[in-house]
């Protein structure tokens, strides 16, 4: 007899613990309900957002950004206890990064972009991860200094990026005319200074680096001082996701918290990179280790 009611105790905290492992999967919703029923979660990458977001010479994704959303991913694994979680890459441009995410083409992305309170309306944000000045990269030879110099010529940005508005706002503040070219990313762009279509490429100082740091005689290039605007990046996730929003500030305040933030931030910005082994040479500002000090996802105004 007691071995019987011994039994059916078993047997009923098995399916206690049955249905309450059945609640918890239940109760996932949103990006992680989503992977967990797939087995794979798909991270949006850029193609030339060097040292954020770029293909090696391998053609594969790598970068800064990169880098932290592995942290995610991993706690992704963790979370959901799912070790063999299928990581599976989509690139992305400025231009339908966010379409890509709401329609859940991509469960992440990691690149170069701006976390805005206008783009709050569409996507959500992790925590701030670089701090960028919005400036211009001109060839030394042009005699350009100022964005008032730009007076006349033709610019060139990225299509979909902040720096279009910013720059049509200085326009319209300053009295100044100037003819707008747009690349269908940041090499394309390069492209169009690089070879006198336009005499100015308007984008986030740090990128503007990058591309310099790519060209064949980069000694060429100079980034203005003026900046148009100070912004913040991070990586992009669906809005009103809760749980997985959750999950990318506790697995990105990690990384910052013990420190291993400073070693990527060495690894991509100081020391040479692939697939040129350039160095970016561009030290942490205060602003850049405020936001790791202080984890946010605050977007600029």
């Amino acid at each position: 007899m007691k071995a019987s009611r011994l039994l059916l105790a078993l047997a009923g905290a098995g399916l206690a613990s049955s249905i309450a492992t059945s609640a918890i999967a239940q109760e996932l919703t949103g990006t992680l309900k989503k992977i967990k029923e797939t087995g794979s979660i798909t991270i949006g990458h850029r193609e030339s957002s060097i040292p954020f977001s770029y293909l090696d010479d391998k053609q594969q994704p790598v970068g800064y950004s990169m880098d932290l959303c592995g942290k995610v991913v991993d706690a992704v694994k963790t979370e959901l206890k799912l070790p063999n979680l299928k990581v599976a890459y989509q690139p992305v441009t400025s231009a339908n990064r966010i379409p890509l995410l709401q329609n859940g083409t991509i469960d992440l992305e990691c690149g170069s972009t701006t976390n805005s309170v206008e783009r709050q309306k569409q996507v959500a944000f992790g925590p701030t991860y670089f701090v960028i000045n919005v400036s211009a990269a001109v060839k030394k030879s042009s005699g350009i200094k100022s964005f008032a110099d730009l007076n006349g010529k033709t610019v060139a940005s990225t299509s979909g990026t902040t720096s279009i508005p910013l720059l049509r706002g200085y326009e319209k503040a300053k009295g100044i005319d100037f003819k707008e070219l747009q690349g269908k990313d940041h090499a394309e762009s390069m492209q169009l200074l690089s070879t006198d279509r336009a005499q100015a490429f308007i984008m986030d100082d740090i990128l503007l680096a990058g591309q310099i740091a790519n060209q064949q005689n980069p000694g060429d290039y100079i980034i203005l001082t003026e900046s148009l605007r100070t912004e913040p990046y991070g990586m992009m996730l669906r809005r009103e996701d809760p749980q997985f929003k959750a999950l990318v500030d506790r697995a990105i305040g990690a990384v910052y918290k013990s420190g291993e933030i400073d070693k990527l931030y060495a690894k991509w910005f100081t020391s040479a990179i692939a697939p040129r082994n350039i160095n970016m040479n561009f030290a942490q500002t205060q602003a850049i280790k405020d936001a790791f000090k202080t984890p946010n996802d605050k977007g600029v105004q």
